[in-house]
């Protein structure tokens, strides 16, 4: 039986890796350099010499290893094929064919949000369950959705994109996305800010955030600083956050039922307060058939990347 399998967490400036037993152990890890010149062709090369001089140094038999999964930012499909990874230059590419081909190992790619929820799933805030949903509120809202222990990709690999759900009609900003009312324009790092700088400027109500705004440092975690604080203002930003992530998430609940939602991203370093906002919401708006799911909040960081792509080679 195998004994090991390697996770790749493929981002923008960094490549994680993570050397793993099949029980779940992270053995050993390190990163490499992201290099996108010439449209990405390097990356993929630079994977495989990282992976096979680790196998070399570890002394491990190709035979050992049940294969090697790797998370990549873009829409991948069941076949492994990016469709447009566009911050890494890449146009249509088989991961599984290609990088499999270098190392002569069995490859699986997924979308990096996606895995990243199967690793929280594994080894993290979701261990135990195996409908899960993970929201990761960063720069923006990425989303992995877990149904009976497997990822929901869609045709496209664009499953679990939740930061794109419309949620507000009367938003005159446009999402990166191009579209305008987006969720992660309210719930993501960058949203909880621009929630703050408007409620600033509609009012003229005393706010520890008025003086942050004058510094130019209104962000998520000084608005939940702040409402850790009592500071009025904050906690009325914080329930209009809590609002729009709820609404979504209780969406997304009606389609899928999780027994578990779990919050990840740098927002979530606000702790378990978090979780309070958002879970009041989710059950003022979902179907009484799914209010019984817990909130919990990431335990595996930076590594639920690496964690996830190795559970997709296990599978």
């Amino acid at each position: 039986m195998s004994k090991y399998c390697f996770g790749v967490d493929l981002g923008g400036t960094t490549v994680k890796i993570g050397l793993f037993d099949t029980e779940g152990t992270v053995l050993d890890k390190w990163e490499i350099p992201t290099r996108k010149e010439d449209s990405g062709s390097k990356i993929l090369p630079d994977i495989a010499d990282a992976v096979l001089g680790k196998i070399a140094e570890k002394k491990i038999a190709k035979d050992d290893i049940t294969g090697v999964g790797i998370g990549v930012p873009g829409p991948v499909d069941d076949k492994g094929v990016v469709h447009m990874a566009v911050n890494l230059g890449w146009g249509v590419i088989n991961i599984n064919e290609v990088l499999g081909g270098l190392l002569q190992v069995p490859v699986k790619a997924g979308n990096d949000a996606n895995v990243a929820a199967l690793g929280e799933m594994w080894c993290g805030g979701g261990k135990g369950c195996s409908d899960m949903v993970l929201a990761t509120l960063g720069t923006g809202v990425g989303g992995g959705i877990i149904v009976n222990g497997k990822m929901v990709t869609g045709a496209t690999g664009a499953g679990g994109e939740i930061g794109h759900i419309h949620i507000e009609d009367d938003e005159p900003d446009a999402c990166g996305c191009g579209g305008h009312g987006c969720l992660e324009q309210y719930a993501s790092a960058t949203g909880i800010a621009r929630l703050a700088n408007r409620k600033l400027a509609a009012t003229t109500q005393d706010s520890v955030l008025r003086a942050a705004k004058e510094r130019g440092a209104v962000s998520a975690k000084t608005v939940f600083d702040a409402v850790k604080n009592g500071d009025a203002l904050a906690c009325e930003i914080a329930e209009e956050f809590g609002e729009y992530l709820g609404k979504g998430l209780a969406a997304i609940a009606c389609v899928v039922n999780p027994e578990v939602i779990v919050l990840g991203g740098g927002v979530s370093k606000a702790g378990g307060i978090l979780c309070e906002y958002v879970a009041k919401y989710y059950k003022k708006y979902v179907f009484h058939g799914c209010r019984g799911a817990q909130f919990k909040l990431a335990t595996l960081g930076n590594d639920a990347g690496i964690y996830g792509a190795a559970k997709l080679v296990l599978e």
